[in-house]
């Protein structure tokens, strides 16, 4: 297997480079218009997870290239189950991203926000008592009722009368100003927001690896049609690949 320094990424696709600076990359991330990108790490064949947790398939690239997506993103949005399964704790990009997005003039942390149809989360969480920004809970009409429970720490909005609405979500993200919409799953919700036509691009780390099983792939749900996409870019660090979709 090719190995490479630790982290260290370069360009495959579509014209070859040397490794990369972050601030090559991040060039190559910013957006001046809204965009809903979502990102996941699969193994070759396909699996989501190793030993029940996406962690378990990222290396120190895709930690990296995580963090800069997170770097020039306006919002992280994420499916309570997600956040229950990987051990999210409130959304704080590294120290040198907060520095980046100060300088840009952007808050120095993305707002966290969270989908659940039963709101059934601890208002008592870290993610919420130690946000370094006001988190977003996006719910049903029957998850509201639960809502008073988190005013001291967060937002809760209803999206939807009995399954979480994605391209309300999206609506109301935009009206609040966060235009670049950063979506780091579970598989419900990315099949949910691409069944609604509401994903703009997807970043896919395949890490080199065949995990057999019965891991759960990075979409589920039910599309009435295949979705296309078209491949934009090749990233690579040593055996393990970095790509991007645009879609349509």
């Amino acid at each position: 297997m090719s190995t490479s320094p630790s982290g260290a990424i370069r360009r495959l696709w579509p014209d070859a480079s040397g490794e990369l600076t972050d601030d090559e990359i991040v060039a190559s991330l910013k957006s001046a218009d809204p965009v809903l990108r979502v990102n996941f790490v699969a193994s070759v064949d396909g699996a989501v997870t190793h030993n029940g947790r996406s962690g378990g398939l990222s290396d120190e690239a895709d930690k990296r290239h995580f963090e800069l997506l997170r770097r020039v993103c306006d919002v992280v949005l994420v499916g309570a189950g997600t956040v229950r399964d990987e051990g999210y704790g409130a959304m704080r990009v590294s120290e040198e991203s907060a520095r980046w997005r100060a300088a840009n003039g952007l808050p120095e942390h993305p707002v966290f926000a969270i989908v659940t149809a039963s709101l059934n989360l601890d208002p008592e969480s870290e993610i919420f008592t130690e946000a370094p920004v006001r988190p977003i809970v996006f719910t049903t009409l029957r998850g509201v009722a639960r809502a008073a429970a988190f005013e001291a720490n967060a937002d809760v909005v209803a999206a939807g009368a009995e399954l979480v609405h994605g391209p309300t979500i999206v609506a109301a993200l935009r009206e609040r100003g966060l235009g670049s919409i950063l979506c780091e799953g579970g598989p419900h919700l990315f099949g949910s927001l691409l069944g609604d036509g509401a994903v703009d691009e997807l970043f896919l780390t395949v890490s080199p690896t065949l995990e057999v099983g019965d891991a759960a792939r990075i979409t589920a749900g039910v599309l009435p049609a295949s979705v296309p996409l078209t491949l934009a870019s090749i990233l690579a660090s040593g055996s393990t690949l970095l790509l991007r979709y645009r879609h349509p």
